[in-house]
């Protein structure tokens, strides 16, 4: 019966959990110093706090060459980081000039690499150079990489309803029990702030209040495997419990990895017995959640908020489709949504782009991103947040609360600013939250003479997200055109529509799901600084245009977009896909 499921059984005893995470740890850190040790100095020099920091890109500066490109790479001055490593391959030998290559790669820095390859003799230096580049770059995958079902698992949809002496999660029918759902994602609150670990919060907490009972489960590692010492098996987040499997050593590979998953994870379901299992992307939860299924005879839900290999495709604009990386990436996520048994994402542009794969339009629900109710409240006054970063009480603020990825086109907004101050305009650009362009990002607000009126937060506690939307007059989604930023819908303008901020986005076809046109906010042309500034400009002079933006958001919010409703139609779906597992034909 439902009610005398435990999930105790798989919690490591007490004493075990430190020396698990110090082999683990252990592990970790050997595998990534013999795989990548190019990356050791980058990861350093982020862990250093700031006034050393500086002393130590300093003192590398100082000694040229390669310590002078990976105190120019901390600084995010890539270009000058170029020259010093190509200054530094004049007259090198072959092998140092290999050491450069990796260098490059473990920034980043592609382009650089391939042109550096190209100066090695032909013969067996440069062959491998060569390859180590075209894998790094995803020209070329590890051969345990091409088969999207590589592990054994079969990703086809099939009758996952084999009888188990020792274990039958499956819900007998007419017990009018809620499900008990378990959440096979990534990363998760407290240590990561992202879009989607919100989402997954939001959802489990819309849910267990629905009466869903409602667990998290991350990957395998994580979150040790993040740098983060928190060796807790089990950590309960607003009644959500969240679980975690630790191996006693870090995985070597994918294959490694897939394989601790399912030993800890077929020991979790052994121990929660949930009826529904669902894997929030990418395609590893889901070939995850997939296997287990399979051994357990439990539906499988797959919910696509991304599509893995456009995010990739995305963040170099030397790649391209036709790279064995997005061709393998694109057949895995494929192969993974046919093979569930119902396929769950944010929005139309979404949905349609998973039908061209080919899955049935009947297993497929669309749950697009929400807010919960204290995002709907009145939003903090403005002053806490602008009084400390010396802003006055009547600039005009635009920003946005995002993650620092290039296509995010955040670039775009800090020269729409630098437009309107060289018009006069007392405006200020501010950007909540982390990445890996954050540290470009300033050096470009330096470039265009934004000291002052371009604030960087980093990242910030999700409880305070509020407190900087308040600061805000403008809500900016300047994301670029690029294929993930047209199919891929973003949570955080629906939080500053539910606080009643009016945005002003790309005119993107996910980003008009978000946006109507002169009712909630304004579309411009992706890229486009000139139009932004003009638009920004208007909406600072008018006060009644930005309230009603504001207010129109809002409705529509609290309309449509709120997780109350998302548990609704995740109620209905768990129960559908239960009742089928245990109708006529099937074992109960």
């Amino acid at each position: 019966m439902h009610e005398n499921r435990t999930h105790q059984a798989h919690v490591p005893h007490v004493r075990a959990r430190w020396p698990r995470a110090l082999t683990f740890t252990a592990s970790l850190a050997w595998r990534h110093l013999r795989a990548e040790p190019a990356r050791l100095p980058l990861l350093a020099l982020r862990l250093v706090p700031g006034p050393p920091r500086r002393a130590v890109r300093s003192a590398a500066s100082r000694l040229g060459g390669l310590p002078l490109a990976y105190a120019l790479w901390d600084q995010g001055r890539r270009e000058e980081a170029r020259e010093a490593v190509l200054a530094a391959a004049d007259g090198a030998g072959d092998r140092a000039v290999c050491r450069l290559v990796t260098a490059c790669l473990a920034a980043g820095d592609a382009s650089t690499a391939r042109e550096l390859v190209e100066r090695l003799p032909r013969g067996r230096t440069r062959d491998a150079a060569e390859h180590r580049t075209e894998l790094a770059t995803g020209r070329a995958v590890p051969a345990s990489s091409v088969s999207p079902d590589h592990h054994g698992i079969t990703l086809t949809r099939g009758d996952r309803t084999r009888p188990d002496d020792t274990v039958n999660a499956r819900r007998p029918p007419g017990t009018g029990e809620p499900p008990r759902v378990l959440h096979l994602v990534t990363n998760a609150l407290p240590h990561t702030n992202a879009g989607y670990t919100q989402r997954t919060h939001r959802i489990a907490v819309a849910q267990r209040e629905r009466g869903i009972d409602a667990h998290v489960v991350t990957r395998a590692g994580y979150p040790l495997n993040k740098g983060v010492a928190d060796p807790r098996p089990l950590v309960t987040l607003d009644g959500v419990p969240y679980h975690r499997m630790i191996p006693w050593t870090a995985p070597a590979d994918a294959d490694a990895e897939f394989g601790a998953g399912l030993r800890m994870g077929s020991a979790l379901v052994e121990a929660l017995r949930p009826d529904v299992l669902h894997a929030a992307s990418n395609h590893h939860n889901a070939r995850l959640a997939l296997a287990l299924g399979e051994r357990f005879g439990l539906p499988v839900v797959y919910e696509v908020r991304g599509f893995l290999e456009e995010s990739w495709l995305s963040r170099d604009p030397e790649r391209s489709t036709e790279d064995a990386f997005y061709r393998a990436e694109r057949a895995r996520e494929s192969a993974c949504m046919l093979a569930a048994d119902l396929v769950v994402t944010l929005g139309g542009t979404m949905r349609a782009d998973i039908v061209e794969r080919g899955v049935a339009p009947d297993r497929l629900l669309v749950v697009p991103n929400a807010v919960d109710p204290s995002f709907l409240e009145p939003l903090p006054p403005a002053g806490g947040v602008r009084e400390p970063l010396g802003i006055g009480g009547g600039a005009f603020v635009a920003g946005t609360t995002t993650s620092c990825f290039g296509y995010e086109g955040l670039d775009t907004l800090l020269e729409a600013v630098a437009l309107m101050r060289e018009r006069g305009e007392d405006a200020h650009a501010l950007v909540v939250g982390d990445g890996p362009e954050l540290p470009a990002l300033r050096a470009r607000a330096q470039d265009l003479g934004l000291a002052g009126a371009a604030h960087f937060t980093g990242r910030v506690p999700s409880g305070r997200v509020r407190e900087y939307h308040g600061a805000l007059d403008v809500f900016v989604v300047p994301r670029r055109n690029e294929r993930v930023c047209r199919v891929v819908t973003p949570l955080k303008p629906v939080e500053a529509m539910a606080g009643g901020l009016p945005i002003v986005a790309s005119d993107l076809p996910a980003l008009r799901e978000i946006v109507e046109p002169g009712v909630t906010g304004e579309l411009i042309p992706a890229g486009q600084s000139v139009c932004l500034a003009d638009v920004l400009s208007n909406l600072s002079y008018s006060h009644k245009t930005r309230t009603s933006y504001g207010c129109a958001g809002r409705s529509v919010v609290e309309e449509e977009r709120t997780w109350a409703g998302a548990a609704y139609r995740y109620d209905v779906a768990y129960r559908g896909l239960i009742q089928k597992m245990s109708g006529p034909g099937h074992i109960p």
